[in-house]
């Protein structure tokens, strides 16, 4: 359970709770997050609707974007969003073997090379951000238009936010999730 008390969308206003359900229906199964966020609604009024805009848009193809938030999360420890966006992995065509290799073992052979170069590229920009090898970029600059590299780049930073918001407060999905199936 989250440290601090997690508010229903009844509790909103009729505008908060809309993009509750957006979020919850078009994004994905964040629940707990979203109780946690609402607290503050400007959160759920602005990094909610951007994080559904960017999926909306497509610019990043999902099976990068979520192979970046995977390992970002893994870097980060945080069970949560790994439990969350795995899934999305899965659908992408990247089995479980290969997700629990991350970030280390990227040699599993349904990783594609540009899928080596994500997971790369995000254990950099994550861990090391002002030393990013320019052979990264280079080689980003092969498979990437520049919008691509920047949303990736925000995708990954915005996930170490999330994973530290949620480590921070605790929020914990199988944890709620086994309480309410008791």
């Amino acid at each position: 359970m989250a440290r601090v008390r997690e508010v229903s969308p009844e509790e909103l206003t009729p505008e908060l709770r809309d993009i509750w359900h957006r979020y919850v229906t078009g994004y994905g199964p964040f629940e707990e997050q979203l109780a946690v966020f609402a607290h503050v609604p400007a959160a759920l009024r602005h990094l909610m609707p951007m994080l559904m805009e960017l999926r909306a848009a497509g610019t990043l193809p999902r099976r990068y974007l979520e192979l970046a938030i995977v390992v970002v999360s893994k870097l980060n420890a945080c069970d949560y969003c790994v439990d969350h966006h795995g899934p999305f992995l899965a659908v992408e065509g990247i089995p479980t073997e290969a997700l629990e290799g991350l970030p280390g073992r990227i040699d599993h052979p349904s990783l594609t090379p540009i899928d080596r170069l994500v997971a790369e590229y995000s254990v950099a920009a994550w861990e090391n951000s002002h030393r990013v090898p320019e052979r990264l970029f280079r080689a980003l600059r092969e498979h990437f238009s520049e919008a691509q590299i920047v949303e990736l780049t925000l995708r990954i930073t915005l996930c170490g936010f999330f994973n530290r918001f949620a480590g921070a407060l605790g929020i914990d999905a199988a944890a709620h999730n086994q309480a309410a199936a008791e």
